[in-house]
């Protein structure tokens, strides 16, 4: 038997086959690794974008500006400081929340904004563990009590004898609702029985300058802020708040010096990221600032400015993260800090 071949039977080329369809495909295939480059652009690809929740002139704001040009040489890229104040600091870390995963928009939050605003809100705008990731630990501070420099106050018991003698008489100055400010005054409060009219201010700066002209009788803000007001006369520093006396202040006392029992705070600054960073853009950031905090230089600059250099891991920053949400949730509720 011869077996027949049956040929293929013929069909109508589809529209859009043929010519000009290959060369489409032909240039899509071209393409494909331009594109893939482009989505692997290592970190950092562009400028990057530094924000501060507070007003110029604050602790958070002067130490932006000394660690931004380190910064920018280790990562090769300008790194630019942008003030988004307002909300107690929070609208800062709600705009980093909300940027693309890339790392190029961080935040240099505080336990402030990051931390005790949030726990004082009924609904705050960002969670603290699940919004942000926390690169590393920056710098930490002593608040300092002061006073105007024409205050009678001279200690710590005179002033509280100043302000027993007048209850809600007193006002005293914070950076908003729940900052460190706001709960070391309330503390000072709870510890001393005194009584005292809180004066919300959008940063540092207009609450010192409204401390000196007397229009607030009393702060509890950053070394780093009140140093130079300090130092020029315009204010008196009454104490320190954490147990060891500041290298910068070596004549003011603890407040445990001055008779309160127990009474410790810093403040605490670290650099956030979005959630959702890919682990080496985390890596990335956390060496160049480890380099940029080991530079001589830096640190001398911030030790003259009132800081603290820190370092560490995103481990660490995230461990000192959750233990400070412990910590001052209960402060919060003892105090009774409410931000409606």
């Amino acid at each position: 038997m011869r077996w027949r071949a049956i040929s293929a039977p013929r069909r109508s080329r589809p529209e859009g086959e043929g010519p000009a369809m290959l060369r489409r495909i032909l240039l899509a295939a071209a393409l494909l690794p331009f594109g893939v480059q482009a989505q692997e652009a290592p970190f950092p690809s562009r400028p990057i974008t530094l924000l501060v929740g507070f007003a110029p002139g604050g602790g958070t704001d002067i130490l932006a500006r000394l660690i931004a040009p380190k910064l920018s040489e280790e990562l090769g890229q300008p790194v630019a400081v942008e003030n988004r104040t307002g909300g107690g600091g929070t609208i800062a870390v709600v705009a980093t929340a909300r940027a693309k995963p890339d790392g190029h928009t961080v935040t240099l939050g505080t336990v402030s904004n990051n931390v005790q605003v949030p726990l004082a809100m009924k609904a705050p705008p960002f969670d603290p563990l699940r919004d942000v990731t926390p690169l590393t630990q920056v710098a930490s501070v002593p608040l300092v009590m002061t006073v105007p420099a024409s205050s009678p106050a001279r200690d710590v018991q005179g002033f509280v004898a100043l302000a027993k003698a007048n209850p809600g008489g007193f006002n005293f100055a914070s950076n908003g609702v729940g900052t460190s400010q706001h709960m070391a005054a309330e503390l000072f409060m709870l510890a001393t029985g005194t009584r005292m009219v809180h004066v919300p201010y959008r940063g540092s700066g207009p609450a010192s300058i409204d401390l000196a002209a007397n229009v607030v009788q009393v702060n509890f803000d950053t070394l780093s802020t009140v140093l130079p007001h300090i130092r020029g006369e315009r204010l008196r520093g009454l104490a320190v708040t954490t147990r060891a006396r500041s290298d910068q202040l070596p004549s003011v006392p603890t407040m445990i010096e001055s008779g309160l029992a127990g009474y410790d705070i810093d403040l605490w600054y670290m650099l956030f990221g979005p959630a959702g960073l890919p682990d080496a853009v985390v890596l990335r950031w956390s060496e160049a600032l480890g380099r940029a905090l080991r530079d001589e230089t830096l640190r001398t600059r911030l030790r003259e400015s009132g800081f603290d250099a820190k370092g560490g891991t995103p481990a660490e920053a995230a461990a000192l993260v959750r233990a400070d949400i412990a910590r001052y949730g209960e402060v919060v509720r003892r105090a009774g800090i409410s931000l409606d």
